[in-house]
């Protein structure tokens, strides 16, 4: 049985990454003995030997020991430790996540992902907070080339760059999910919104709703990752359906006034606009209408119901799991709905 000091070479853990630290030590050792870097039978580090070198708790070193246990991957004698038990490592693909950040939805997202891949997968996931340069130093400082390369690519400065980053990939390892990238080159997967028609076709459904009021506002602010195209869907139904209609970057200063649709795409402008109207004594879903993008479970109950238009989050992560599974390289839009709700 080999020494179990060796070990240590091949787990690494990566303060960056978003994953579980009991997940990175799983991982490793998985990834070790897909590359036959661990036989079977080499044994394995301590529990207290693990947590000492790595400077992780002892709860995170058992439960990295204890997921291998139940993937069946290592197993162990008592008074003799724990050691590698199976090499025949079927169908594990390593996944690698870039999110934009964490939300509600972002959850949904990678809750409907993990559970499609399977558990003889392996995730790690990365958040990069819009930040090209942040997700940059990301990539660069990645210790093992993966299957995939999964990035949902939302970026607020040098979005503009993204592409050249992007395109320093593996095409056929290359899933973008959530928004096409002008400039990424080459054949690779893609489940994404089509921002200007989703916005337009849900405006559209609601239009016998929205012709109770005169003018629609968009909260789009400045420092905003969402894509211009969700502007340009929403300037084009305006026109189309002669509505009065406004783009706002600041719902602090805005006036509220009766008649008016504020369209939101942030979370905390929700918050504003309720704080606003609650100054006036105009009635929402009669005098103000709200409808607010991204669907999550909160919205059915705040005043009775939020209005909202959105992605189906559940179906985007699925699709990209399948095709991941499949191999396929094309490129698939996502459902998008209109949730009528008494906030209109």
């Amino acid at each position: 049985m080999g020494n179990s000091n060796v070990v240590f070479q091949f787990i690494s853990i990566d303060d960056y990454s978003s994953t579980p630290k009991y997940k990175q030590i799983a991982n490793s050792i998985i990834h070790a003995v897909e590359q036959r870097k661990l036989k079977k039978g080499d044994m394995l580090p301590s529990i207290n030997e693990l947590s000492f070198v790595l400077e992780v708790s002892r709860d995170t070193s058992e439960k990295g020991y204890r997921f291998l246990k139940q993937q069946k991957i290592i197993d162990s004698v008592p008074g003799k430790g724990y050691f590698i038990s199976q090499v025949d490592i079927k169908n594990n693909l390593q996944v690698v996540l870039f999110f934009n950040k964490l939300s509600a939805h972002k959850k949904i997202i990678y809750d409907s992902f993990v559970n499609e891949i399977g558990e003889q997968s392996t995730v790690d996931l990365y958040v990069y907070n819009n930040d090209l340069t942040l997700f940059k130093r990301m990539l660069d400082n990645l210790k093992k080339e993966y299957s995939y390369y999964v990035i949902i690519p939302h970026f607020i400065e040098g979005r503009d760059e993204a592409y050249q980053v992007i395109n320093t990939l593996p095409k056929d390892k290359l899933l973008i999910l959530d928004k096409l990238v002008p400039g990424v080159e080459g054949e690779f997967a893609a489940v994404y919104e089509n921002f200007e028609n989703d916005i337009y076709s849900a405006l559209e459904q609601a239009r016998e709703r929205l012709s109770n009021y005169h003018t629609l506002k968009l909260i789009f602010p400045d420092k905003s990752y969402y894509p211009k195209g969700i502007i340009k869907g929403f300037y084009k139904f305006c026109s189309q359906y002669a509505f009065d209609h406004l783009l706002v970057s600041n719902m602090e200063d805005e006036p509220i006034k009766k008649g008016e649709v504020y369209i939101h795409l942030m979370e905390g402008d929700l918050v504003k606009i309720l704080d606003r109207i609650l100054e006036t004594e105009l009635v929402v879903g009669k005098d103000i209408g709200i409808i607010s993008y991204n669907e999550t479970p909160l919205k059915k109950f705040i005043l009775e119901g939020i209005t909202t238009i959105s992605t189906d989050f559940a179906s985007m992560g699925t699709t990209a799991a399948k095709m991941i599974i499949e191999g396929s390289k094309r490129h698939q839009e996502v459902p998008f709905y209109l949730r009528l709700r008494p906030s209109l």
